[in-house]
């Protein structure tokens, strides 16, 4: 559920195919996300999930299933 639900915020975000997107997915170098859309996609994710992402912990959130794991962890 969760998995789902962030491989589509990815997709509506970057323009990504939400099907080709898995845990294992980087999302700068396998989606093309930048600094910029990083920032943006971690608010998203905030907001989705009532998750609060430090600056220094969103340095560790490289691939989909960082991302995953960190929301498990934190809900």
């Amino acid at each position: 559920m969760i998995f789902e639900k962030v491989a589509g915020i990815l997709a509506s975000q970057l323009g990504a195919d939400e099907n080709m997107i898995e845990e294992t997915t980087d999302i700068v170098s396998d989606l093309g996300a930048d600094s910029l859309d990083v920032v943006t996609l971690l608010m998203c994710i905030e907001d989705e999930f009532g998750v609060t992402v430090s600056d220094e912990e969103a340095q560790e959130l490289r691939q989909v299933g960082d991302i995953v794991a960190y929301i498990e962890a934190h809900m």
